[in-house]
Parts: C-alpha cells; sequence; structure tokens
C-alpha cells in the first residue's frame, strides 16, 4: 500500500530487514509505545516522541500506523494488511524530567535505525532504561545547594548572600525529598518557596546576607520548572497546541504555588520575626 503522509521523512533506505524477516505488528508497536512512553513521562517533547515512534516502527515493517500523542496520553493504531489491527492506550502522568532516560532512548532509536539491535533486544533495552535509578538523594541536595548560590550569584548577589542561598537551598531539597512523595505537587511547592523565603528573611534579620531579594531569587530556583516551560512552548511552535498549553498550565501552577509561599512570608515577615 501507498505510505501515508508522515510529519517526518523517513528513508526506505533505513529498512534493511528483508520482508520475510518483519516481526509481528503488533509486537513492533508496543515497543515503539514503549519507547514514547518512557520519553513522554521523562519530558521530552511531543515531536521527539511521535518522530521516535515512527523510525522504530518503520525500521521494523509496520507502514500503516496512526500516533496520537498528548502530554499525559498516547493512542496507537496500526498493523498491516496481513495481521490483525493493534491499538492501544496508554495514559502517562504529568511529572518530572529525567533526561537521562531521554537520552538513552535517543541513542537506542539511532542503533535501531542503524541496522545495529534486533526488535527483542530493543524491548530487553527499553526496560532496562525504565529501571534506571535515579540521582542519589544526597546528590540532588548537594545540587540544589550550589544551583541556588551560583544563580544568587548569577543576579547579583556578593558572598555572604551566595552563603545563605546555598544553606537554604540544601535545607530546601531535604524538605523536597522528605515530602514529594506524601504531598500534591502545588502543596509541595507552595511550602518549598514559603520555607526558603522564610529562611532567608531569617538569615538576613540577623545579618547574614545583605540583599534578602537575591537571596530569595537564588533560594527558590531549584523548584522552577524550566524544562518543562521550554518543552511547552516547543510544543505550541510545533503546532502541538493542546499538549503544549497543558505544559504551560502545570508550569503555571507550580508557578502560583512558588509566588503564593513567597508572598505569604514576606507580607508577615514582621509578625513571624
Amino acid at each position: 500500500m501507498e505510505e501515508k503522509r508522515r510529519k517526518t521523512e523517513i528513508s526506505d533506505e533505513r529498512l534493511t530487514l528483508d520482508p520475510g524477516e518483519f516481526p509481528d505488528a503488533g509486537l513492533v508497536l508496543d515497543t515503539a509505545m514503549e519507547a514514547g512512553h518512557i520519553l513522554l513521562e521523562n519530558g521530552a517533547e511531543i515531536s521527539r516522541v511521535e518522530d521516535t515512534m515512527r523510525r522504530i516502527s518503520a525500521y521494523y515493517g509496520v507502514r500503516e500506523e496512526e500516533f496520537f500523542i498528548l502530554s499525559n496520553g498516547i493512542f496507537t493504531t496500526g498493523g498491516s494488511s496481513s495481521d490483525r489491527r493493534f491499538a492501544k492506550v496508554e495514559h502517562i502522568p504529568v511529572q518530572g524530567t529525567r533526561l537521562d532516560k531521554v537520552v538513552a532512548v535517543n541513542q537506542l532509536s539511532r542503533e535501531i535505525c542503524a541496522g545495529d539491535c534486533s526488535l527483542e533486544s530493543a524491548r530487553r533495552r527499553l526496560a532496562e532504561i525504565r529501571k534506571l535509578p535515579g540521582k542519589k538523594p544526597l546528590t540532588r541536595i548537594a545540587a540544589s545547594g550550589l544551583g541556588s548560590a551560583s544563580f544568587c550569584c548569577l543576579f547579583g548577589g556578593d558572598l555572604t548572600d551566595c552563603a545563605a542561598s546555598l544553606i537554604a537551598g540544601l535545607i530546601l531539597y531535604v524538605f523536597i525529598v522528605l515530602a514529594e512523595h506524601r504531598l500534591s505537587k502545588l502543596l509541595l511547592n507552595l511550602l518549598g518557596g514559603a520555607l526558603v523565603t522564610f529562611l532567608c528573611v531569617v538569615f538576613h534579620h540577623l545579618g547574614f546576607g545583605h540583599d534578602i531579594s537575591y537571596m530569595i531569587i537564588g533560594s527558590i530556583i531549584p523548584l522552577v520548572p524550566g524544562v518543562s516551560f521550554v518543552n511547552g512552548i516547543r510544543d505550541i511552535t510545533d503546532g502541538d497546541y493542546l499538549s503544549g498549553a497543558v505544559r504551560i498550565l502545570d508550569v503555571t501552577l507550580v508557578l502560583m504555588g512558588i509566588a503564593i509561599g513567597v508572598s505569604a512570608v514576606l507580607t508577615y515577615a514582621n509578625v513571624l520575626l
């Protein structure tokens, strides 16, 4: 059958398998969905997810497929004239960003298109990628402290301001590590913003730090969802308006939580101290 129009052009030269060697279409599409699932739940943009799924499907011989991808779900149908039709829907909650998993799936996709990975091997690799461990809590806490101090310096804070932001950033991520699985995202960011603002107000009141604005700005940077915001803008510019709007709304709720926490503490700082 005539190949359907795709958003990305996939050369037939990549289809190095002989016609009789093409695996079951359902298994291929399920593998493509698994790759898309890992990408989407770990912060990849919609266009990357769709392109990866199409390339995997095309290499393994599935030429009749349709992917509908949202920021929190994947709808897949496809098959061939000789196979049963495949249809599957997966819900993918909006969550954090793991760029190491995105890079690993991208590398696997390149190996597949180069003919260096069988379908069985690809499925095994995807299972391994899904189980990749995250950063250790101490690493995340240290990164938060260093990031807070660095941004405080970048915005104009002096050495004392940076030291105060460093301590506030460390304490902030200790709180996040302990509470991230117990609180909703909105409440976690609200309390996190309130916590670092309170710490900076206390430090400034004790004379540890000169400019409270730089201290607070540096300290709340670990809470700001920069990758999600950029991906939301990219989705909108690529024409994926619904997914982009969902990402932007999620970012807006996070920023609202941070702003409410910061403003509440600053408003009642004199009463608290």
